[in-house]
């Protein structure tokens, strides 16, 4: 399979076929949802640069369903009256990323429980599993993701979502960490501008895991799903 080491294309050969079983891997799709992804200027935390990456990433999910890889969904959600966030030690975000981009009016709105900015803009199947207590920038800080994995039997992850040198980045270091085997889905990701998306997917190529394309990991998912039907 070919994968991207440090932007260089690479073939994995048989070094990783740890990293490729589908039977014992699971998709996390990280915060595709309205607070980042509303094209309205009351986006309270706009990623305008994922919009584009939700229908690839709900075809990609379509297909992984169909070779029976499950699908989680994570999202960020804050309780209401701020105790989370922005009334005791805030998320450095909201500090230092305007320095960036300037003031972001509705930020304060951003990822509250029971407003519409916690909506999937993914589709969400009616067998895939949610997990939507991520109050900071990994996927698995506080939430029961890990717990989670652990139940299914889950030694891959395959990461896709937002941002790429942000949520996506610090879930791979987690996931890593956890001792889980990482890949990221280098076009099913989104980064704050491509000099830091090429970045992220950089560190990961070198540190945490596999860097590929959709596609590639889809037809050799497939090839071994048919591979073990025919055996």
């Amino acid at each position: 399979m070919k994968i991207q080491v440090y932007g260089n294309a690479k073939d994995t050969g048989q070094d990783f076929e740890d990293y490729l079983d589908p039977a014992k891997t699971v998709v996390v799709s990280i915060d595709m949802h309205r607070g980042h992804l509303d094209p309205s200027p009351d986006c309270p935390c706009p990623a305008p640069r994922a919009r584009d990456a939700v229908a690839p990433i709900d075809a990609f999910h379509e297909r992984a369903r169909a070779l029976d890889i499950p699908i989680i969904h994570v999202r960020s959600v804050l309780r209401r009256g701020g105790v989370d966030d922005i009334n005791g030690i805030s998320s450095a975000w909201r500090r230092t990323f305007p320095l960036h981009v300037g003031a972001i009016p509705n930020s304060d709105a951003h990822a509250i429980e029971g407003s519409p900015w916690t909506d999937f803009m993914t589709h969400v199947g009616p067998n895939d599993l949610i997990v939507e207590t991520k109050k900071r920038l990994s996927a698995f800080y506080p939430t029961d993701l890990d717990f989670l994995l652990r139940n299914m039997r889950a030694e891959t992850v395959v990461l896709n979502g937002g941002f790429t040198d942000c949520c996506v980045l610090n879930t791979a270091f987690d996931a890593s960490n956890h001792n889980y085997r990482v890949i990221v889905l280098r076009d099913l990701v989104r980064g704050t501008d491509d000099h830091l998306e090429a970045a992220a997917l950089a560190m990961v190529s070198l540190h945490l895991g596999l860097v590929t394309d959709s596609s590639d990991l889809l037809d050799e998912w497939g090839r071994r799903r048919a591979a073990r039907n025919a055996a």
